[in-house]
């Protein structure tokens, strides 16, 4: 779902670390799994759209629900190390994993 520009803030990525980038909030757990109340975390926009991209909510409700869960993922870790040397002006193209396409 876009957000609006007023819900984007200029800050600091929880996921890769960029700073000075906007950030958008993603329910830790989603909010179709009961996550509405649960922690968030704010992150790039290219970071939010790769993992919504990578994974199913029931992965992210179940086993990628916190930072360093995800951080450690071997699918997210790969993207983290290649967009942390990209400028923050940079937002790449996301396409769905073709295990999530099926």
């Amino acid at each position: 779902m876009a957000r609006s520009k007023e819900e984007r803030r200029i800050g600091r990525c929880e996921l890769c670390g960029r700073d000075d980038v906007y950030t958008t909030v993603h329910h830790l757990t989603p909010k179709e799994m009961g996550g509405t109340f649960e922690p968030t975390a704010n992150l790039c926009i290219p970071c939010h759209k790769q993992i919504h991209a990578l994974y199913t909510n029931d992965e992210l409700a179940v086993r990628l629900n916190t930072i360093p869960n995800l951080q450690q993922d071997e699918k997210i870790s790969k993207f983290i190390k290649w967009i942390r040397k990209q400028p923050s002006s940079r937002l790449p193209r996301t396409r769905k994993s073709n295990s999530r396409k099926a």
